[in-house]
């Protein structure tokens, strides 16, 4: 791995240099726009609107579009005068549960490795964050932002997640929040039920992108010259008419699938028992006052 940025975590009067490395990496596959018919590269050209010229790298900077169209220019001289504090620190702001910190706030993930002479303060710092079973809230600025982010410890190596700012989560305003949708206790009981046949230790290994993988098989197709079969489609299940019935099916299934036998098709969502068919779906709507 190579860093990608060099810096110290602040601690009270303890500062640990620190290298910054991505702890993640997609693995799309990926491509390049090509002209179908002879697959030469497509290029793109950088040109001014105004003028129509083509325009140099060095000669490109930033706009800040007003609502009234004009454009404010900005400069590199403007964006190095701007106040970054943590420009070359991650400031540790407290320690908190990390349970209290909800999941939609992290942004990216960054593994933190100890400079030589930093490796004492950095196993003493991990060790006691560690025992504490807290993290810790930091400060950083990367790229030129300014982030919130979290330290906690995974193998022995401090990760540095990013965090959105509170103002950059959208509030899910939805109609369904202010209907009173009435749902029965055995649908209720019957839905955890199947929460606990599913249930087991969660292990990432036993997951794979299949749709990668088919991609891969395609291209690898292509350049061997062989056919390209392309792979059956599974059918979609409509939106369950009969709830009560949907689940207990589901359940059934998740059943023989865990002792290893073949699940059956679940037949159960495509439409209601006789005896229920005249029932409508029981569903309130709260009155505005």
């Amino acid at each position: 791995m190579r860093s990608i940025w060099k810096g110290a975590i602040s601690f009270g009067l303890v500062t640990i240099p620190v290298k910054l490395y991505s702890a993640t990496e997609q693995k799309d596959v990926s491509f390049h726009q090509v002209h179908r018919e002879d697959g030469g590269r497509i290029r793109y050209k950088r040109v001014c609107t105004l003028d129509g010229e083509e325009v140099p790298y060095a000669d490109i900077a930033k706009g800040y579009e007003l609502a009234s169209g004009e454009m404010v220019v900005l400069t590199d001289e403007d964006f190095e005068g701007l106040p970054l504090s943590t420009s070359r620190r991650i400031d540790v702001l407290q320690f908190a549960p990390a349970e209290q910190i909800d999941p939609i706030y992290f942004a990216k993930s960054y593994y933190l490795e100890p400079d030589a002479q930093g490796a004492k303060p950095y196993v003493l710092l991990r060790n006691a964050l560690e025992s504490s079973g807290q993290v810790a809230v930091v400060k950083v600025a990367l790229r030129q932002r300014e982030s919130l982010a979290t330290l906690r410890v995974r193998d022995g190596v401090f990760v540095l997640e990013t965090m959105l700012w509170p103002d950059e989560i959208r509030t899910p305003d939805f109609g369904f929040l202010e209907e009173d949708i009435e749902v029965r206790a055995q649908e209720l009981k019957m839905a955890e039920s199947l929460i606990t046949t599913m249930e087991s230790d969660f292990d990432p290994s036993e997951y794979h992108d299949t749709y990668r993988e088919a991609l891969q098989q395609v291209i690898e197709a292509k350049v061997a010259g062989k056919e390209v079969v392309p792979a059956q489609e599974e059918e979609e299940a409509g939106p369950a008419v009969d709830l009560m019935a949907a689940l207990r099916a589901s359940v059934e299934a998740a059943k023989r699938e865990r002792e290893g036998a073949p699940a059956k098709p679940k037949k159960a969502a495509a439409g209601k028992p006789k005896s229920e068919e005249k029932t409508p779906a029981k569903r309130k709507t709260r009155k505005s006052a």
